[in-house]
């Protein structure tokens, strides 16, 4: 999206105004955006079968041809028997040859209508499943490139919630719709060429008749679009309150702080304003149409007169009137259906944006290629970093430079808030200093391959992450190279000092975790931080060790089993733990006092408490708790 120039409706902001109720020729001026997508989904359906797009297309021909031939031996049949009633008439004797053989071939055309209409309903289910799995593939695809800073912003979940909610199904709607605009198109030049027997006039009735109709479905289609990009917002919030009042890790607090009337109540407001939006939408949709309608249906029996009346005064036989009668009201369903074809593909369009919108999402060059550095015992360096997080005032993190060796450990202490897990996320290349720069082994991060770089460090955040996998896969996140390893499964627990209690679970490592499916059995919240220890542990390639809050929910006997196993694991690597308890935080080598993303003080503990300063007072803080 481009700011500072006018946006077609395809390219609108993410927050628009919501739709106006007054008509205007805009939707009109955008008709030639209805092609604009078509051309990638019909890409998206040859990709995904080339078979089917094939039977959809031949079969799509022939269901254009045969409803004029339908009406043409119609009108033989009629004729055939008028004249075998004049012939009875006369001598009493009637051939019925022709009448039965006329008969007989409008059957077998009839069958064949139903047969091709069945097989293009075949086409259509076995592409809507393959399809919709395909362009939901295609926005996970995209998710795995992009990078935090779009999961961290909220203009960007708009997108992602417009293109699940209805980009998966759009795309074989607008190819059902070009194939059914051919197949109207198909049909019309056949009635066409049989109405201009009986005057063009007719042929120029019959397309001028449904132009209104299109006209209002085309208004209304762009007014529910816009309407539907409008309130994005709320229906990402609708989607949060179901989380939250039917997920088990908030049923806790939902129901200790009596959240479900108050929440539920939330929820129906949201309803209750965009059901009236759609209520209002929908009446006007609805009362254009019904009387734009009524010019169709009085153009349609202004023919019907025109030709009863030329039968009438003999210019044509009754079989040609109940031909051209067949063909009038087919014609016109058929004008009816491709103008709301094209309608609805303006509409597919419109919502496909979406989807292209989000999967045209800017990402940055992945970075470089480098899988080694020219000084591999320089270790990391922080060299005047800064980082201001998007459409904040205040950096997270300003002018901060250290230096992390081999074998050496450093600790980050500092209230909530003072840019400490960012420093982590830019070490990880999660983020992008916005001043400054990160070497690896005397080489900028951003030179490094990001596989190369991220298989170099083993990061616990506090926030980790509880999947609803197996216990030994849970483990196996950490490195997945060995995420189906059963061995490095256990070595990496009895490390983590998980081991004691993932053995006693009912299928040890295969044990399910959490209540989402069947058998799942849940962890306490130190036995889940030791899972998430062992994902660092699994990581042997790993030299960089980052840990924050590693022990935070463990009780002091397992916290201290936890740090005798990682004191023998971090020999020979750079370790970075950010943790409150002064007790682990004094082991580091080196402690780093962040503040206001900042660094306030640095030292060593004895340093530090000889300064006097923050460190030592929220040190002398945490001592008198335990007096």
């Amino acid at each position: 999206m481009v700011a500072g120039r006018r946006l077609n409706p395809s390219q609108e902001s993410t927050t628009p105004s919501p739709p106006s109720g007054a008509p205007g020729l805009a939707t009109l001026r955008s008709l030639p955006e209805v092609f604009r997508y078509t051309r990638h989904a019909l890409e998206l359906v040859w990709a995904t079968s080339r078979p089917l797009t094939i039977a959809l297309a031949l079969l799509t021909l022939v269901a254009g041809t045969l409803p004029a031939a339908i009406a043409w031996v119609g009108a033989l049949i009629v004729d055939a028997v008028v004249a075998a009633i004049g012939a009875h008439a006369k001598s009493g004797v009637a051939d019925l040859g022709p009448v039965l053989r006329y008969v007989a071939l409008e059957g077998v055309l009839v069958a064949a209508l139903a047969a091709t209409q069945r097989g293009l309903s075949t086409c259509q289910s076995l592409l809507r499943a393959q399809l919709g799995q395909r362009v939901n593939e295609m926005i996970l695809e995209k998710a795995l490139t992009l990078e935090l800073r779009h999961f961290e912003d909220s203009e960007f979940y708009d997108k992602l919630t417009r293109a699940r909610r209805e980009a998966s199904t759009r795309p074989l709607s607008l190819v059902m719709r070009s194939f059914g605009l051919v197949q109207n198109a198909i049909a019309l030049v056949s009635y066409g060429i049989l109405l201009a027997q009986f005057s063009p006039w007719a042929v120029l009735v019959l397309l001028a008749a449904g132009l209104p109709s299109f006209v209002a479905e085309a208004k209304f289609s762009g007014d529910a679009f816009r309407l539907f990009r409008w309130r994005s917002p709320e229906t990402r919030m609708q989607m949060y309150l179901e989380t939250v009042l039917a997920r088990e890790d908030h049923a806790k607090e939902v129901k200790l702080f009596g959240l479900g009337p108050l929440l539920l109540g939330r929820y129906r407001a949201i309803f209750r304003k965009v059901f009236a939006e759609d209520r209002a939408l929908t009446i006007r949709r609805d009362t254009w149409g019904f009387f734009l309608g009524l010019v169709s249906t009085t153009a349609f029996y202004a023919a019907y007169a025109w030709i009863a009346v030329s039968a009438v005064r003999g210019g044509i036989t009754l079989g040609q009137m109940t031909m051209y009668v067949l063909l009038f009201r087919q014609g016109q369903a058929a004008v009816s259906a491709s103008l709301a074809a094209i309608s609805g593909m303006y509409e597919d369009n419109l919502y496909l944006s979406t989807l292209y919108d989000y999967l045209d999402t800017p990402v940055d060059a992945a970075g470089g290629s480098a899988t080694s550095g020219p000084s591999p015992g320089d270790g990391v360096r922080f060299e005047h970093v800064g980082f201001t997080y998007p459409g904040a005032t205040e950096p997270a993190v300003a002018d901060v430079s250290f230096q992390l060796k081999p074998g050496e450990s450093l600790a980050l202490v500092g209230e909530n808030g003072s840019g400490k897990t960012t420093l982590i996320k830019l070490l990880a290349r999660l983020y992008v200093p916005t001043s400054g720069r990160i070497t690896l082994d005397g080489l900028d991060l951003a030179e490094w391959a990001p596989v190369a770089l991220r298989r170099r460090v083993g990061v616990i955040f506090q926030d980790f992450a509880r999947y609803q996998f197996m216990v030994g896969e849970n483990i196996g996140v950490g490195d997945v190279r060995h995420f189906e390893d059963e061995a490095r499964w256990r070595v990496a627990a009895e490390l983590a000092t998980a081991a004691p209690f993932v053995e006693e679970l009912p299928s040890g490592y295969r044990t399910q975790l959490g209540k989402w499916f069947r058998e799942g059995r849940e962890l306490s919240g130190g036995q889940w931080q030791k899972i998430a220890l062992a994902r660092a542990f699994i990581r042997d390639g790993a030299d960089i060790l980052v840990l924050d809050e590693p022990t935070a929910a463990m009780d002091a006997r397992a916290e201290a089993q936890v740090f005798e196993q990682f004191r023998e694991l971090a020999r020979g690597r750079m370790v970075i733990l950010i943790s409150h308890r002064f007790s682990t935080v004094r082991m580091a080598d080196q402690i780093l006092v962040i503040q206001g993303g900042r660094i306030l003080e640095r030292g060593d503990h004895e340093a530090l408490m000889r300064r006097d300063g923050l460190y030592a007072h929220l040190f002398s803080l945490q001592a008198q708790g335990y007096r």
